[in-house]
């Protein structure tokens, strides 16, 4: 059985980055080392790994990665620090049009 892991690391500017491998070890250092000199992270190391999810099934690993790398860094740091009341809250719709605010809620 393969496993997959959606990981979130922690640039030395502060930035994040999100990815999916099935060696996590090997991707790491990949990260570390520069071997990519076009990737996001080449001129943001060192890089912190600071999220680690595993999964048995390839496609429920991508949905999840396709899901986090749309949220905020505010998330992504409260998702790696176990915050779930922070996470819940920024999670929130804040819009005018959200149910919580609308005037005909009772």
């Amino acid at each position: 059985m393969n496993l997959y892991y959606v990981y979130i690391l922690k640039c030395a500017d502060g930035l994040t980055y999100t990815g999916i491998t099935e060696n996590i070890a090997r991707r790491l250092k990949e990260h570390q080392g520069g071997t990519i000199k076009t990737a996001f992270t080449y001129r943001r190391r060192p890089v912190q790994l600071i999220f680690l999810q595993e999964f048995n099934d390839v496609l429920q690993a991508i949905y999840f990665e396709k899901k986090i790398k749309k949220w905020s860094a505010k998330k992504k740091f409260a998702l790696a620090s176990g915050d779930m009341d922070l996470l819940q809250i920024l999670s929130e719709c804040r819009n005018a049009s959200h149910f919580k605010y609308h005037p005909d809620k009772d």
